[in-house]
């Protein structure tokens, strides 16, 4: 069983790194992928062996919360949370700025030792109350042998804390018998939890941002329906109830600008233009722009939305089970995958807070070292601002936030990608295998198929809308597309030559198409097959990337990594092009997350003093570059939405 469930409380990759690695070392958990961004975990697992229950209790432990029940609402719960981070950071705020007036004489509270005294006050309500569950969370990691974001954060604004409190109480006895000026570093401590409150803030509001398509794919099923007692099609019996209350066979009433409810089938329709048939606006789904005439019969699905008229439907699926339902189910597999890259950026996160810890603790050395007793203020110092400025939060965001949103443009344009290893290999594509009948072209629906000879092919068929437009940016990409089709050798010459197409064949059965992309693939080429029918499968499971149309059979779409939802043939490219934006997006922000680290941890351990440069970066000045380097990357992320 593959279930979706959302995280609450992760704040860096190492975070997400250490669900997935407890979720995945759970009996009966067969696979778990974690998303950062996506606030969410895909689990496969088998519920003979493991329960939610247990899966939440376990997570528990290590600090963090799986949403299981059904009761609680994820957005609730989140804007809550959201609600509460902001008003900490706020608080932060007040405090921080109070400490450094006081610290650096602005505001004058008395002599020092009173002055320390009140910042030592400030800095306790600061960590107790704003930074309490950084200190919760590394507690809770280290006793089961992780670390993350949270455990720097407790480390560097204790040793701050503590160092403060000792100068505080004896940094005269101390410090001062040995003839050493001495300082407390409350402002520091309290700019740290401060920094990494407002980039956690301006980071939600990105990644709230970033699901903003999953949203709006929700946000298409109404809440309420008008639900029918009688079967008579013009009673005034309809009373409006709950979507949730809404079972199989029920019947529902559809006015226009009203959005469907159900998957149903229509028992009775009318509109001014037409008196036994409505007209339903289906562009949201299938991206079609004119509305589809809807007689007694036919299919309607859930957040589609009649543009004239009314009709009554039985209900075929609800709640769960509609299409809708399952686009939004795909969106949030997708944006919860993780690509090749990914994976071993969370092998570094696992590895970098210890490798960081290692580094600050020998910055401390060396400074005690070259110093003396003398520079122990200054290496302690030192370490924490190392600790601090190393985050791995960066590199840690630079793939999954890229991918979100990612993952979302396409879903608008109604591209539905089901994991992110096919969104990272459409851009290598460089043949494109498509069938013919359904895919490149349509049947003619005013012609009469006993005459399958007598007529001219062109009034047999006809291409697609922007079919050979299609190709032609297929083609300036570099992509060659390959046309197979069962349909005579005449057909095919003729419907290639409309669409331009150079290769083309005939009287194709599935094993040729097989062979074909086999054959490309032995050539060294990354292809792509194009798809709707079940004769297309096996080829669509063997391609680099399978792509099959939404309007296909259900084995096709199933065996599929894309699905496109619309009969523009102009979403592939369109795939392939965001696929490169998006992907370039990802080494765009790994490469600045990591000259990011190359260039701040020797400036925050005092590297340029061997070279005769009196700076550094202080813990203060660490925690605000740490905090913008976060942030940064998920605000680069999102010009995905501009620029793809």
């Amino acid at each position: 069983m593959k279930q979706i469930i959302p995280v609450i409380g992760m704040a860096c990759s190492a975070c997400s790194a250490n669900v997935e690695r407890k979720l995945n070392s759970l009996k009966g958990v067969s696979h778990a992928t974690v998303s950062l961004p996506g606030r969410s975990a895909a689990v496969e697992y088998d519920p003979a062996q493991i329960s939610l229950e247990t899966m939440k209790a376990e997570i528990a432990s290590i600090g963090y919360d799986l949403v299981i029940e059904q009761d609680r609402s994820v957005e609730e719960i989140e804007r809550r949370a959201f609600a509460l981070l902001r008003r900490k950071a706020v608080v932060a705020w007040v405090a921080s700025v109070l400490v450094m007036s006081v610290s650096m004489g602005w505001l004058y509270v008395g002599t020092r030792d009173t002055a320390n005294q009140v910042s030592l006050l400030l800095c306790l309500v600061v960590m107790g109350y704003c930074g309490r569950t950084f200190y919760v969370s590394a507690a809770r990691s280290l006793a089961h042998g992780a670390v993350g974001m949270d455990t720097l954060v407790a480390l560097s604004t204790g040793v701050s804390f503590a160092f403060s409190v000792f100068n505080t109480f004896w940094g005269d006895r101390v410090w001062g018998a040995m003839g050493m000026d001495w300082h407390t570093y409350y402002d520091a401590c309290v700019m740290i939890i401060t920094f990494v409150l407002t980039g956690r803030v301006i980071e939600e509001r990105a990644k709230d941002s970033m699901a903003s398509s999953v949203r709006h794919l929700m946000g298409m099923a109404p809440r309420t329906a008008r639900l029918c007692h009688s079967s008579e099609p013009m009673a005034e019996d309809t009373c409006e109830v709950p979507v949730s209350t809404l079972g199989e066979g029920d019947i529902v009433e559809v006015r226009a600008g009203e959005k469907v409810p159900v998957d149903g089938e229509v028992t009775w329709a009318t509109s001014f233009m037409t008196p036994d048939a409505a007209y339903v606006d289906e562009s949201m789904v299938t991206g079609e722009p004119t509305p589809a005439e809807k007689k007694a019969g036919a299919s309607v699905l859930a957040g589609t939305i009649p543009a004239q008229g009314r009709l009554r439907l039985r209900a075929v699926k609800v709640g769960e089970g509609t299409a809708l339902a399952g686009i939004v189910r795909v969106v949030r597999a997708a944006q919860a995958s993780k690509a090749p890259v990914q994976r071993v950026v969370d092998k570094a996160a696992m590895v970098f807070v210890p490798t960081v810890t290692a580094m600050a603790l020998l910055t401390l050395v060396a400074w005690w070292a070259i110093g003396g007793a003398v520079a122990i203020p200054q290496a302690i110092m030192s370490a924490v601002a190392v600790l601090v400025v190393a985050c791995p939060c960066a590199m840690g965001l630079a793939t999954p936030t890229a991918l979100m949103v990612g993952m979302g443009k396409a879903a608008e344009r109604h591209i539905l990608i089901k994991d992110a290893a096919a969104l990272e290999a459409m851009r290598k594509i460089d043949a494109v295998v498509i069938d013919k009948t359904g895919t490149l072209t349509i049947a003619n629906p005013n012609v009469d198929f006993t005459r399958v000879d007598t007529l001219a092919l062109d009034d047999r068929e006809t291409l697609k809308p922007h079919a050979r437009e299609a190709v032609e940016t297929l083609g300036a990409q570099g992509i060659d597309v390959y046309m197979m089709s069962g349909d005579k050798e005449e057909a095919v010459r003729h419907w290639a030559s409309k669409a331009g197409i150079a290769h083309w064949q005939g009287r194709c059965m599935p094993d040729d198409k097989e062979r074909l992309v086999r054959r490309l693939r032995h050539e060294g080429h990354r292809v792509a097959m194009v798809g709707d029918g079940v004769n297309d499968t096996r080829a669509l499971a063997l391609a680099d990337v399978g792509i099959a149309m939404g309007k296909g059979t259900d084995v096709a779409i199933d065996v599929a990594q894309v699905t496109i939802m619309t009969d523009d043939l102009r979403a592939i490219p369109s795939a392939v092009r965001l696929s490169a934006k998006t992907v370039g997006m990802i080494w765009q922000n790994l490469f600045w997350a990591f000259v990011y680290n190359v260039v701040s941890i020797p400036l925050a351990a005092g590297a340029l003093y061997l070279f005769g440069v009196h700076f550094q970066l202080t813990p203060m000045w660490a925690a605000g570059l740490m905090a913008l380097s976060s942030v940064s990357v998920a605000l680069n992320s999102m010009r995905l939405k501009y620029v793809a």
